[in-house]
């Protein structure tokens, strides 16, 4: 996993902040090859309740991380039980890494 412990720190207090002490956050995408260099961050959250707005949320998400480590690229995907499961999902869970 190429994320020091203070950008790993940063991106669980933001996800705190949002979804309180229950969310989950995955890295996953190039981040999670120590082979590769540079890229973007992949996030996903998962919250246990429904989320109202995600696009709204994903983005002030990724406003909120990507200012906290510099302007360091972010992406955010979300993950809720009213929110549709897409392939990227799949992908997050099953090759990402819990932080």
């Amino acid at each position: 996993m190429r994320l020091s412990p203070e950008q790993i720190a940063t991106i669980r207090a933001a996800a705190r902040e949002t979804f309180g002490p229950e969310a989950r956050v995955w890295l996953f995408g190039s981040r999670v090859d120590d082979q590769a260099r540079g890229g973007d961050i992949d996030l996903m959250f998962e919250s246990a309740e429904p989320i109202n707005n995600p696009a709204l949320l994903a983005a002030r998400l990724s406003a909120r991380i990507s200012r906290r480590m510099h302007g360091r690229k972010v992406d955010v995907l979300l993950a809720a039980p009213n929110l549709r499961r897409l392939p990227i999902h799949e992908i997050a869970f099953t090759e990402g890494r819990v932080l």
